[in-house]
């Protein structure tokens, strides 16, 4: 029987010239072009983003133009176009001049962006070859070329050494030429080993491994409910388990049904109330926020698992969303979790003297409430992972996971296997900044593996990566600060409220950043501190980079300005007086591992007169111009006793391999690991690339911790040392020379060594003893290194509308010993754009219309400054392996608290919620001119 005309579903056949290659290509003429470019000839060089246009990691060259894959549709492809791709234009042996030129630079850190720059810099320099830089800012503006990570800074230079290449007046020289015989590679600028692949398109992201799966997979689509709060009364799966292609729903009986709880591991009892496992893996009862899942479809194609989710009928009981910490604490509020308080956790800090009592002493006083938003991390790689039985008969879950032995400890529970039974290794990952600490997709994917006994791939859409994975917390906060007649700070009282959505997990560690940190950089006498965690049916929150530092420094920074203010004096200058120095103490008692605020003022001063009078002479009455300072600090390990392991084999080419699990998500983990073990092993001479790594498989490598805190640097970096040492005995003949692989071998030695490391630090009499959580009074030793920064902003205000514009950033930096300088300065750069965003534009407060890039505020280059300036200190640390501590999470900690400085600088407007929205800077203007 012959189907009749309307039911035919007909296609299009296509010639096209795809990297010099012929392709014939049959397809719907609505496909778009990424779907062909990835999904029929498997080009995975071009990545998968935002499928909307507001990325550009897609780019690819068509005749000539460049164009976003994404948004292409095939029926605007001309027949026989010429489209050009990374894969043609260099190979990881044979770089051409802007891949070269981008790894010379160091402008890559998570990769998943860099193809689709290196596109649209390839068609920028095919129409001139001497851009000037801000030429080269407009074309990648126009182009819509994000990056998360960078700052972009490093990508111009880029650029600018290719086309200098390109004109011939710069050669491409090999990077294993940077060294000479005997050197390290620590303290250098060489390449990641991952950068070859990320700048050619081969360096295979979760999306892009999940294509080389099983056949049998099966693709999960995840059935969001989108209310912020409400009771379930019904879940009817039927008519979806009948849609074409539909294996199976998966729903949280089929997770009882397993011996599951179906609930994640939260905050534990006695630090909160509640039992601590208020988190469902699919709801069955209770919606607690916008984009709960209730579901998880699974079918034989993406498409078929994404078509069968309206066919899940779920019936509510709408109940009042509770959507701020102010509302959450009124007596009267609903709670979040009937029987738990809202306010569920509680922490304090008690220093010296009752701080009220000292104020009211004091000649200065100021006190004031101060906001930070609820920060998206706007990450460029969705959320992806899969899963499946491993050959052991082990379930096996690839994600982004960035704690991956806590991941499977997490979940266990929850799914209802041991946590022995769980295999997590990590994917390549398109950046993370913290939040995939948390579980986001991976409970998910084992309880669909468990109920279908099939591999499962499951990727999320923009929309629902951006509006259910996890934020910054916001944080509300009261500031009383008071000086004496000299202008130093005698006192410091303060109470906070941590908005951490409905599900408390890693609640505790952050609330109690606030009292830790709050006036931490002035060595104030006196202190009270209290700081409440509280749940509300707001986005669930996790860690971002610098956690808990840009809630602290909004309020710290902003309230030392207006202390100085009160007191009459410069906000630098009062800054130095009151730096921390020798013989004072953290508000958590602790002595400073090193104290080098003092030096970072001297060093800035006579920048910042030049700043101030740039600010002077190039006012108007429409554009004010400020200047604006502030201080930051943050831990390099993780509070309390932490520890790191790693492992480390002599291979019989004499070289070695390293495994750990220092997760990789951009911040140059690799080249971490090889400079730290190149220059523990230098007595070998052991070649960089003889230094391989194994990394990031709970089943394979030891458990290193979390690639957090700014901690693996100093701790998976000792357990390195630790090892490699461990190995140079073992080869070490009596005379000082060492041992061959085969002489190891020979003479039956082992040739593999575990290495180890628990944070210590110094207490009060000057002894080495372990790092331990604080007490009841917020006192104790429990970080073992630190780093430091002073930022300076220089801000443009349109006075007439309220916009601001960052036209400079300063950022003096003390991370220690620096391993490898174009990691730390792009973690430099690439902090301070995010700072820039957070504080003018970033922000996520409704859930249904913050769902894109755009409506997050994310920060393109055009809304980054240029000019951005870096000045290392390297004061050695003695806890950090080689004198380093960490770096990544310094420049979040307070750029923004600077900007905010600089607003009131330039025009009067003292923002003390941020985002500083034009809209808001403007308001506050015309206040003050009432």
């Amino acid at each position: 029987m012959l189907l009749s005309e309307g039911s035919k579903k007909t296609y299009k056949s296509y010639l096209l010239n795809i990297n010099s290659r012929q392709y014939r290509v049959v397809c719907d003429a609505n496909d778009t072009l990424l779907d062909i470019i990835r999904g029929q000839l498997k080009l995975t060089g071009t990545k998968r983003g935002c499928d909307c246009g507001q990325c550009g990691v897609c780019n690819v060259i068509v005749n000539g133009k460049v164009v976003r894959a994404c948004i292409t549709r095939m029926k605007n492809v001309p027949e026989h176009a010429e489209i050009l791709t990374v894969e043609g234009l260099g190979t990881p042996d044979n770089l051409h001049a802007v891949q070269w030129a981008f790894i010379a630079n160091n402008a890559i850190q998570c990769g998943f962006c860099t193809p689709g720059f290196i596109m649209s810099a390839k068609g920028l320099l095919d129409k001139t070859l001497s851009p000037s830089r801000e030429e080269v800012r407009q074309w990648f503006q126009q182009h819509w070329n994000a990056c998360r990570c960078t700052g972009y800074k490093q990508i111009v230079d880029a650029v600018m050494d290719a086309a200098a290449v390109l004109r011939g007046e710069k050669e491409m020289y090999e990077f294993s030429a940077m060294l000479k015989p005997g050197e390290y590679i620590w303290g250098t600028n060489y390449p990641r080993p991952s950068d070859k692949y990320k700048v050619t398109g081969t360096w295979d992201f979760g999306d892009d491994a999940g294509m080389q799966l099983p056949k049998d997979t099966l693709y999960a689509a995840l059935v969001h409910v989108d209310v912020n709060h409400a009771n379930i009364l019904n879940l009817d799966i039927t008519e979806a388990e009948k849609m074409p292609g539909v294996v199976k729903v998966v729903t949280a009986k089929d997770i009882y049904a397993a011996g599951g709880t179906n609930k994640l591991f939260g905050a534990q009892p006695p630090q909160v109330k509640g039992d601590g496992w208020e988190r469902p893996i699919l709801c069955d009862k209770k919606i607690f926020m916008w984009g709960d899942v209730v579901a998880v479809v699974c079918a034989e194609r993406y498409e078929e698992a994404e078509a069968a989710v309206p066919k899940v009928k779920v019936d509510l009981e709408e109940l009042p969303a509770v959507m701020n910490v102010e509302e959450a604490i009124k007596p009267d509020c609903i709670e979040i979790h009937p029987g738990v308080p809202n306010i569920y956790f509680e922490t304090h800090v008690k220093k010296g003297a009752d701080a009220g009592e000292i104020m009211e002493q004091m000649p200065y006083s100021i006190e004031d409430v101060f906001y930070l938003q609820r920060q998206p991390h706007l990450v460029l790689e969705n959320d992806v992972g899969f899963g499946y039985w491993d050959e052991d008969g082990n379930l096996a879950i690839q994600s982004k996971h960035i704690w991956i032995y806590k991941a499977a400890a997490f979940m266990a529970r929850g799914i209802g296997l041991q946590p022995s039974k769980i295999r997590i290794i990590q994917n390549k990952a398109g950046a993370s900044f913290g939040y995939k600490l948390g579980i986001t997709n991976e409970a998910m994917i084992a309880a669909a593996v468990i109920a279908t006994g099939r591999p499962v791939f499951c990727r999320y859409d923009t929309r629902h990566h951006v509006t259910y994975t996890p934020k910054r917390a916001p944080a509300l906060m009261r500031v009383a600060m008071a000086a004496d007649a000299n202008g130093r700070i005698t006192a410091i009282d303060h109470t906070s409220w941590v908005d951490h959505g409905p599900y408390s997990e890693f609640s505790p560690g952050l609330v109690s950043k606030l009292p830790h940190y709050m006036g931490s950089l002035y060595g104030i006498s006196n202190v009270r501190g209290t700081a409440y965690g509280v749940y509300t049916n707001q986005k669930w929150n996790t860690a971002f980079r610098a956690w808990g530092a840009p809630q602290v420094h909004t309020a710290q920074e902003i309230a030392v300005d207006m202390l100085a203010e009160r007191v009459g004096m410069d906000p630098l200058e009062f800054r130095y007086i009151n730096a921390i120095r020798p013989g004072q103490t953290f508000p958590f008692g602790q002595s400073p591992d090193v104290f080098p605020l003092a030096e970072m003022v001297d060093i800035l001063r006579p920048k910042y007169r030049a700043a101030i009078e740039r600010a002077k002479s190039g006012s108007s009455e429409k554009i004010k111009k400020g200047v604006g300072v502030a201080f930051g600090v943050y831990n390099s390990n993780s509070a309390g006793p932490d520890k790191a392991y790693n492992n480390i084999e002599l291979l019989p080419d004499g070289g070695v391999m390293l495994y750990n699990t220092w997760e990789e998500h951009g911040q140059g983990a690799d080249i971490g690991m090889v400079g730290t073990a190149h220059r523990a092993l230098a007595p070998l001479g052991i070649a960089p690339e003889k230094i391989r790594l194994f990394i990031n498989d709970t089943f394979r490598c030891p458990d290193s911790g979390p690639a957090a805190a700014s901690r693996c640097q100093v701790m998976v970096g000792h357990a390195i040392v630790d090892s490699c040492n461990k190995l140079l005995d073992a080869m070490r003949r009596e005379d000082g020379s060492f041992r061959s692989y085969d002489e190891m071998v020979e003479e039956g030695l082992p040739l593999l060594y575990s290495g180890s490391y628990g944070c210590v630090t110094k207490n009060e009499k000057g002894e080495i003893v372990p790092c331990v959580h604080t007490d009841a009074n917020g006192q104790g030793m429990p970080y073992a290194c630190y780093m430091y920064g002073l930022f300076m902003a220089e801000v443009d205000v349109d006075v007439s509308t309220g916009k601001t514009w960052v036209s400079k950033m300063t950022l003096i930096d003390d991370v220690g010993v620096i391993n490898n300088y174009g990691v730390v300065d792009g973690q430099m750069y690439g902090g301070l754009a995010q700072g820039i965003g957070l504080a003018l534009q970033e922000d996520f407060e409704d859930p249904a219309k913050y769902n894109n890039l755009i409506t997050c505020g994310f920060p393109y280059i055009k809304d980054i400054t240029d000019d951005m300036e870096l000045i290392h200190m390297e004061t050695p640390r003695e806890f950090g392996p080689y004198g380093a501590s960490g770096a990544g999470e310094l420049p979040l900690t307070s750029p923004h608290a600077a900007i905010a400085n600089a607003i009131y600088n330039a025009c009067g407007a003292r923002v003390t919620r941020l985002p500083a929205t034009k809209e808001k800077v403007l308001a506050l203007l015309k206040e003050k001119h009432r």
